[in-house]
């Protein structure tokens, strides 16, 4: 009896309603307006803005990687003002204690005038976006402070736990140049940043226009694109993107081959790195390939979205070892690598 070989779904803008469909030119068109309206103030960075919006997109949070100058604050600042959304920033100090991040309580006199009370005074950790600058300047006791509101947007505190505002993002800054006095922010913490985002140098021509536009009095205001309503409704509505088994296929596939230790992992890898991507990586695999789609104008997540977030969603959970460090081989050589040899597998 012949057999039949089921062939990957392809994507049919039927696969979502009619409302989704035209949400997603809605989403697109509000997209095209935000960079419109950073482009008054960031020049250049177009990649950096697009991984950001991604991770908006996607309800994840962000590592942003570069040299001081490169525009990291003004950026995270700027996409919080045209997203209507609540700022907060947080400069990372080594003297910067927890309760500085999350709040604490302290004794006041009670209302009635009968009598004093505890009463909890929020951090700055109480806001939309979170501008968690030179992150890596804080020892780990206060980097922690962090964790469980990234991971399950609340706060305790003596015992009580603290709901955050929704939409919540973590947009982290480090330098990569000095690390005298920083402390290297731990596995598990680097792990809930769903992207390293590097921005590096601009290009001459954007230095030029960064010369005459930035120099010439104060800075334009930025218009509020959408709403956290709308925001949160844009997020809703990245969930449903369809998304066909062998793209999960290839997220899985991808992630249990950065493992030295696992069987699927090319001999190659096991001579470079030192230790793997865990489980949420794939997620924020699939997470990130949705949000592309959408902002490419496709209706279902495709190969092609999941290997472009793949170095962004990877690079930060391979840990390479001495003898790539020797070989001057980076984490994004190991994912350029990897994503070629599942190309040829498909071939």
């Amino acid at each position: 009896m012949a057999t039949t070989t089921k062939s990957p779904s392809k994507p049919k803008e039927e696969s979502l309603s009619k409302d989704d469909v035209e949400a997603i030119d809605e989403l697109r068109q509000s997209y095209g307006d935000i960079k419109a309206e950073l482009s008054k103030i960031i020049i250049g960075q177009e990649e950096a803005i697009e991984r950001m919006f991604l991770c908006m997109l996607s309800q994840g949070h962000a590592l942003l990687m570069g040299v001081p100058g490169v525009a990291k604050t003004l950026l995270v600042n700027s996409i919080a003002q045209t997203t209507s959304l609540s700022f907060g920033r947080i400069q990372f100090t080594p003297d910067l204690m927890p309760s500085d991040v999350t709040g604490t309580e302290i004794l006041q006199n009670s209302k009635d005038g009968e009598g004093r009370e505890f009463v909890f005074i929020k951090g700055p950790i109480f806001a939309n976006v979170i501008l968690a600058d030179e992150i890596n300047r804080t020892p780990p006791k206060t980097q922690s402070a962090l964790l469980e509101a990234m991971q399950e947007k609340r706060v305790t505190v003596a015992g009580t736990n603290h709901q955050l505002q929704e939409p919540f993002f973590v947009l982290a800054t480090q330098n990569p140049i000095e690390q005298e006095g920083t402390y290297p922010l731990p596995e598990a913490q680097l792990d809930r940043f769903m992207f390293l985002i590097r921005m590096d140098y601009p290009d001459r021509d954007e230095e030029i226009s960064i010369a005459q536009q930035t120099t010439t009095g104060t800075p334009p205001k930025l218009k509020k694109v959408i709403s956290g309503k709308k925001l949160r409704d844009f997020q809703q509505l990245v969930e449903r993107v369809p998304v066909p088994d062998h793209v999960h296929e290839l997220a899985v596939d991808l992630v249990r081959r950065t493992r030295p230790n696992s069987e699927e992992s090319p001999a190659w890898l096991r001579k470079w790195v030192q230790w793997g991507a865990g489980p949420r990586a794939i997620q924020y695999l699939v997470k990130g390939a949705k949000a592309r789609a959408v902002l490419e104008g496709n209706y279902m997540a495709s190969m092609e979205d999941v290997e472009q977030v793949a170095d962004s969603v990877l690079h930060h959970r391979i840990l390479t070892n001495f003898h790539a460090r020797s070989e001057a081989i980076t984490s994004t050589e190991v994912v350029a690598r990897l994503i070629e040899d599942a190309r040829k597998e498909k071939r």
